[in-house]
């Protein structure tokens, strides 16, 4: 971060550690830069071919070709106040590259030539970095030798230049500067570059710079400007230029942190202050530059990409604004740090940087003429670009979504509108921007990788208008008459009335912008991440052995955490919790057990965690994926204020040094050279050398400390006991004198009360969610409070549950119990603190990520095992009843038993889990998920003994009554199905338990072939696992699958009877106990049935009786696949019965009615497209009755298929095509797509049978939307006429017609086929 202080342990207090003077050193003469000077000649190479090779050679190529004035020349550190410094070793060639990074500059007297500033960091070895300030101004050129040579090298360019380039041009001189070189003719760049000794007066670039430990960049450049303007005013400085110097490098201390410090500059005082430890890090950049240069919806881009650290690239022609925005996003961070190379000015020397295998934050100079297209720059795909000057970002692929983006872009942006800055940003502040306008403004809105909308630049702040806060903030305004810009500065009048801020009004609101801005970023950390601390998982070692094993160490139990957040936050979490500034963040957090030795970035963001958790704990709400607007700005606006009103210390003034007769004399228009015998070393007796702060200012820290302590801290307290007492009356703290029992047992009542009051709410609040509108038509609450996040529903429960376990936990219990319980507020021998403890409700502080509910679980884990060793207990657990699953004539499934032990080993057994907290959540899950958290929890408290051992007698868990209802609270989450388990933890491994059931009538035992499945859900499949001969029941594990969806079954064929009738396969999560049927009553075998080896199954969720009994308001029933032998015509009609055309209209109206139903329920809500499309009531199926009505009775014995008929149709359109007969060009379409996809079908290495194959084509035609055309083709098709009686739906007009508009209405919605239904299928 830049606030960090650069220097050594054994640094002094001192303000700057040099002043530098760079720039051209007249004894070495012109030295050309040849390491640039190659970097520009490859970079034109590129560029240049046929007729651009003039124009290009003269704007950006070889060196040699430029005009001399555009050439680059070596700079050189021309002199250093003092020499040395011990804690900061003088690093000449960083300085002298990052001063002057493009190297000297040569104009004349036609040229633009105002000073320029920038800043740069030096980062060192050991990661500290210093910071640099620069001012590069020009000086005349008095050296003779030097002007001659630049007449020469102009006679020699000139010459070189008629011979390479015909016609010869007027070499008629006129100048400009470079940066305003925008003709396209050679005779006009060369005009506008030349240099006549005898007419022209030769200007060369000087820079002045400080270095200094920390990044007072306001400051630094007011110095620099005002010494500048010493050597260029008429008038000479009061004193002479030594005296300033010396009192910046020996007499103006560093401010101490929370204090502010004047000194003086030449003409004028200068202030700055620096925030206290409890405070954001030092920044002193302006970020409301960053955002008039890219605005809002650019910037916050711009912040993914580093968070995620991709390489990014700053490209501009200013190198202070690379410098802005780099700082900017990296101080944006907090309480992250950017961990990989960070060159915000990349010299032109080390362009080879770019080339990279690594994440960076690099900045690259242009020279405001280079177009983008013009930069060969590696690894695009994850390469972030910036044109700064152009408002134009360039992202890389795939990035996902910042958390919450657009309601954060409104909060910023409603800063910055109160401070009269456009959201979408000013495009005008930018030089360029009229050229960028002509050149870019096509490619803005092409460019789909481009940060920005597409269209005007004003785009992103159209989407903003649509929210609330704005439009009321529009509507005020205009009913008011006033504009925003005068209703900001009345408040500003307004709240400043008692304080006289001591900086100008312009840098008091660069300050007030700068925090409010900060303020909100950091928020939206300390809300993603205020639990974080529960999930670190703290070394068992000391530090020096966990510091040495680090890489194999896990810091963090990432899949817990993410098991908590709101699922559309999971895509960027997922990858940030990867990344390397994550890491070391964790790292920081294990490595600093005490407050004291604790890093000052994370002692900040744990407070502010800590007063996030304080309050969402005394003011019990809903987690919820709701955004928080950030509270902390006015507190943090209020400490720079203070701090700017009343000046805590003024340094020493310049003053008269000792130096002799003759020194310091001013010559206008030159930096004079300094006498380096009175600016090498500091005073004798310095008391910033002695220590880090004055005596007095340790003095007045400790009194404004206190009273600020006294006075911020009951403010604070004040405010949240205030908030926390919603739940009930004003509590005050008892006296001693009134620890009565009564008091005691009524202010635990009331706590108790709070904590079922916050349990009933949240139950209701979780089932109306999990029904959705279904809960809202029966009068359950309003439309607008459904759609908070499920996952934050559950972590909300969690957090109830946790708060429940520890309230009341014995403190002195033996060691192996509170080592991983909580601490108490206050020592447990006096009862006005038992009070106090319940009356805070304060969130217990868990040690190392530990769980009160885990640490129970453990303990009841523990007696069960010591019960069953000494024979009087058992822990089988109990068999689920045998009417709670689907009974069945058939072979079942040993019944899955109801273990609250089982379930324990489950979650221990999950190895991506870390931490206790985590297994406590991922029990709960498990738990809701099987419908037995209330049934466990239970038995868990009915071990009497345990809970009063563990919990004290006011405890929650001790009061039968409330225990009670909580306990039936928890039983209505019954009502619902939950897959918070399954779908949360999906790259653990499940062991799956599979039972084959095939027919007993029909010699399923003399099957000779050898059998294979292949199981398919929501996130993977198993893939073909084969299944031991003659073995029906196998268990094997694989990573979860999700809901189960479909099942592949088929067998090779091998051997004397390889036939086989399969009734159903079923399935069973042996840890969730979901347990799904694939009904088939179907044969696998040649010339039996369709001929088919293998087969689609799709399957159910199956349900017990009394659960279906129970709901009321359950979503509908899932459908299943067909258990009848139902795909092909017998010659005994009586096998299924026949439907007339109104019944056969009906079922396809009901398939299209449920895909259409599927697609306009929100996602989360959706069920499986599969059983839409081929389950029993399917779109599959009623197809089939189509053309099966009226099909013509076969011969005797002979099975004939709707697939036969498809293949007939399909050989005459093919017929019809080579004969050329084709009637028309739509239709010919149709002809040819029709038959590609049945040719494709019938060359699938698949033995799917022939109704497999008919249903590969109606899923097919579904997805292609070409369903439609099909049945008009076939409904036309002469076959028809042959296999098809008269009476055939196939055949009437009208109800063909009124098929197609039904099965128009596919065509809206994207259907994606799940892999098992099409593979081995590429179409």
């Amino acid at each position: 971060m830049s606030g960090g202080s650069g220097g050594g342990s054994s640094a002094p207090g001192r303000f700057a550690d040099y002043f530098v003077i760079c720039g051209l050193d007249t004894e070495t003469g012109l030295e050309p830069d040849e390491l640039s000077a190659l970097c520009q000649y490859i970079q034109a190479s590129k560029t240049r071919d046929g007729a651009s090779r003039i124009i290009s050679s003269a704007t950006e190529g070889e060196n040699f070709e430029q005009t001399p004035l555009r050439r680059t020349f070596k700079s050189k550190v021309l002199a250093r106040y003092p020499e040395n410094v011990e804690w900061n070793p003088f690093d000449q060639d960083a300085v002298g590259m990052l001063c002057m990074p493009k190297g000297l500059a040569f104009k004349t007297q036609a040229d633009c030539r105002e000073p320029q500033f920038h800043s740069f960091i030096i980062t060192r070895e050991d990661g500290s970095r210093t910071f640099g300030f620069s001012l590069t101004f020009f000086e005349e050129v008095t050296s003779k030798q030097i002007c001659s040579a630049m007449q020469t090298l102009y006679h020699m360019h000139n010459a070189e230049y008629d011979i390479l380039h015909t016609p010869p041009t007027n070499d008629k001189d006129s100048c400009s500067s470079t940066g305003d070189c925008n003709g396209t003719s050679v005779s006009k760049l060369q005009r506008f570059n030349s240099y006549d000794i005898s007419r022209d007066t030769l200007y060369v670039s000087k820079c002045i710079c400080l270095i200094t430990p920390m990044s007072f960049m306001k400051a630094c450049k007011k110095v620099l400007e005002q010494l500048h303007q010493a050597v260029t005013s008429p008038q000479p400085p009061p004193l002479p230029l030594e005296s300033y110097i010396y009192n910046i490098l020996y007499e103006v201390p560093l401010p101490p942190a929370g204090r502010s410090l004047k000194f003086s500059g030449v003409y004028g005082p200068i202030i700055c202050q620096r925030p206290s430890t409890s405070e954001l890090p030092l920044f002193d950049f302006p970020v409301k530059e960053v955002f008039e240069l890219l605005g809002v919806e650019n910037v916050v881009q711009l912040f993914t990409c580093a968070l995620l650290e991709f390489q990014i690239l700053l490209y501009s022609q200013h190198y202070q604004r690379l410098m802005t925005v780099a700082e900017t996003i990296t101080a944006l961070m907090f309480p992250f740090q950017w961990q990989h190379v960070y060159v915000p000015i990349l010299p032109a020397s080390l362009l080879h940087f770019l080339d990279a295998p690594v994440p960076y934050l690099m900045g690259l100079h242009s020279n405001g003429l280079d177009d983008r297209s013009k930069l060969e720059l590696p690894q695009e795909a994850n390469l972030c670009f910036v044109d700064v000057d152009n408002h134009f970002i360039e992202l890389p692929e795939d990035l996902p979504q910042f958390p919450n983006k657009l309601e954060f872009i409104q909060e910023i942006s409603e800063i910055l509108m109160a401070f009269g800055i456009p959201p979408e940003g000013n495009l005008h502040c930018s030089e360029s921007a009229s050229k960028m306008k002509s050149l870019r403004a096509c490619d803005l809105v092409s460019d789909k990788r481009n940060g920005n909308i597409a269209g005007s630049p004003l785009n992103s702040y159209e989407l903003l208008k649509e929210n609330e806060t704005i439009a009321r903030l529009q509507a005020l305004v205009k009913r008011t008459g006033v504009s925003l810009e005068k209703l900001e500065v009345r408040e500003e009048t307004g709240s400043k009335k008692d304080l006289k801020i001591q900086c100008d009004e312009e840098e008091f609101k660069i300050y007030q912008l700068n925090i409010q801005i900060r303020e909100v970023f950091a928020n939206r950390f300390t809300q993603m991440f205020a639990d974080y601390e529960v999930f670190v998982i703290q070394p068992s070692q000391d530090k020096e052995s966990w510091f040495t094993n680090r890489e194999q160490m896990q810091n963090f139990d990432k899949a817990s955490f993410l098991s908590d957040q709101p699922e559309p936050y999971l895509p960027f979490l997922s990858r940030f919790l990867e990344t390397q500034m994550f890491a070391s963040f964790i790292d920081n957090k294990i490595m600093c057990h005490d407050e004291d030795d604790k890093d000052p970035v994370l002692r900040v963001f744990d407070s502010r965690v800590d007063k996030i958790r304080l309050l969402n704990v005394r003011t019990p709400t809903l987690r919820t994926s709701m955004y928080q607007k950030c509270t902390t700005i006015d507190e943090a606006e209020k400490s720079i204020e203070l701090r700017l009103a009343k000046i805590d210390h003024t340094a020493v003034h310049p003053h008269l040094l000792d130096m002799k007769i003759g020194q310091g004399k001013y010559e206008l228009g030159f930096f004079p050279k300094l006498q380096s015998d009175v600016l090498s070393t500091g005073p004798a007796s310095n008391k910033w050398t002695k220590r880090n702060a004055p005596a007095q200012w340790r003095r007045k820290d400790r009194q404004k400390q206190h009273t600020e302590h006294l006075r911020l801290d009951n403010d604070q307290r004040e405010k949240y006991i205030q908030e926390a007492r919603n739940m009930g009356s004003t509590i005050r703290q008892p006296k001693l004198s009134n620890l009565s029992p009564s008091v005691i047992a009524q202010t635990n009542w009331k706590f108790v009360e709070g904590l079922l009051k916050e349990c009933r709410n949240k139950t209701k609040r979780m089932l109306v969610e999990k029904m959705g509108r279904e809960a809202v038509e029966l009068g359950h609450g309003e439309v607008n409070i459904t759609g908070v996040e499920e996952n934050t529903l559950i972590a909300s429960l969690c957090d109830l549950l946790e708060r429940i376990w520890s309230h009341g936990l014995q403190v002195k219990q033996d060691r192996s119990c509170t080592a991983f319980v909580l601490e108490d507020r206050a020592s447990a021998y006096s009862a006005s603190t038992q009070i106090w403890a319940f009356q805070t409700t304060r969130r217990p502080t868990l040690h190392k990520g530990k769980s009160a509910l885990w640490s129970h679980l453990l303990h009841y884990l523990e007696n069960r095992q010591r019960k069953t060793t000494s024979g009087s207990f058992s822990t089988s657990g109990i068999p689920l009843d045998s009417e709670r699953r689907k009974s069945d004539s058939s072979p079942a499934m040993s019944p899955l038993r109801i273990s609250l032990v089982q379930d324990m080993r489950h979650i221990q057994n999950i190895s991506e889990i870390k931490t206790d907290v985590g297994k406590a959540r991922a029990w709960v899950r498990l738990s809701m998920e099987k419908k037995l958290l209330s049934r466990h929890l239970k038995q868990l408290l009915s071990d009497h003994e345990l809970t009063k051992k563990l919990y004290k007698r006011y405890a929650f868990l001790r009061c039968d009554d409330e225990k009670e209802q909580f306990l039936y609270h928890l039983l209505s989450f019954n009502a619902v199905d939950y897959f918070c388990f399954t779908n949360v933890f999906t790259t653990i491994l499940i062991p799956y338990h599979i039972l084959i059931v095939p027919s007993k009538k029909l010699g399923g035992s003399m099957f000779t072939a050898n059998p294979w499945i292949c199981i398919s859900g929501e996130l993977g499949e198993t893939g073909v696992l084969q299944i031991p001969r003659n073995i029906l029941e196998m268990t094997f594990e694989c990573q979860n699958l999700g809901k189960l969806t479909t099942v592949q079954i088929g067998h090779d064929n091998s051997g004397l009877y390889a036939k086989w009738l399969v009734e159903y396969v079923m399935v069973r999560n042996e840890i969730t106990g979901h347990t799904y049927k694939f009904p088939c009553g179907r044969w696998l075998g040649k010339g039996m049935d369709d001929g088919s080896l293998e087969r689609i199954l799709v399957g159910e969720l199956l349900t017990s009786h009394t659960e279906v009994d129970e709901r009321q308001c359950r979503t509908p029933p899932l459908q299943q696949s067909p258990s009848m032998i139902r795909r092909f015509v017998t010659i005994s009609p009586n096998n299924k019965p026949k439907l007339n055309t109104g019944q056969i209209q009906e079922a396809i109206g009901e398939a299209i009615n449920g895909i259409v139903k599927h697609f306009h329920k929100p996602e989360k809500e959706r069920g499986s497209l599969t059983l839409l499309l081929c389950g029993e009531s399917g779109l599959v199926s009623a197809l089939e009755q189509v053309f099966q009505h009226g099909f013509k009775s076969p011969r005797l014995f002979k099975n004939v298929f709707i697939w036969d008929f498809l293949e007939k149709a399909q050989t005459y359109y093919e017929t019809l095509e080579q004969n050329e007969m084709v009637p028309e060009e739509n239709w010919q379409t149709r002809a040819r797509n029709f038959c590609r996809f049945i040719t494709a079908i019938n060359n699938t290495p698949r033995n799917i049978g022939k109704d497999g194959k008919f249903q590969m084509l109606v899923c097919l035609g579904a997805r292609d939307h070409l369903l439609h055309h099909w049945i008009a083709l076939l409904a036309d098709c002469p076959i028809t006429a042959q296999m098809y009686e008269d009476i055939a739906l196939i055949k009437d007009h009208t109800l063909v017609n009124s098929l197609i508009r039904v099965l128009q209405t596919l065509q809206e919605f994207n259907i994606t086929l799940e892999a098992s239904l099409v593979k081995g299928i590429d179409i």
